[in-house]
């Protein structure tokens, strides 16, 4: 008996187990083939939400920077302290997703 990674959830679960006992997923039935596919789709999966995240946090991030330039909002107004504050939960939010793509690419 061995440990390995659940195809789907990743988690770590025995060769022999019939289903994960973390996501229910049925393990018995599934060739080898079958599992390094559910494996290939579940990180394809992931990478297509870490994209999406990212491209809201980059729309979070022009709108806040745009607004701040264009909109000429005065330094001590809550406009300025919003569009402040957005632009940069935009670009904090992109550059954490960008690694968490990098960390599941080099898996």
């Amino acid at each position: 008996m061995a440990l390995i990674n659940c195809p789907k959830c990743s988690k770590r679960i025995s060769s022999k187990a019939a289903v994960c006992s973390h996501c229910q997923c049925v393990l018995g039935e599934l060739s080898e083939e079958q599992r390094v596919n559910m494996q290939q789709l579940t990180r394809l999966e992931t990478s297509q939400k870490l994209m999406n995240q990212s491209m809201v946090a980059m729309l979070l991030f022009c709108g806040g920077f745009g607004f701040m330039f264009w909109g000429e909002p005065s330094p001590d107004s809550w406009q300025y302290s919003i569009a402040t504050g957005t632009a940069v939960l935009g670009f904090a939010w992109y550059i954490v997703n960008r690694v968490r793509i990098l960390m599941l690419k080099k898996k």
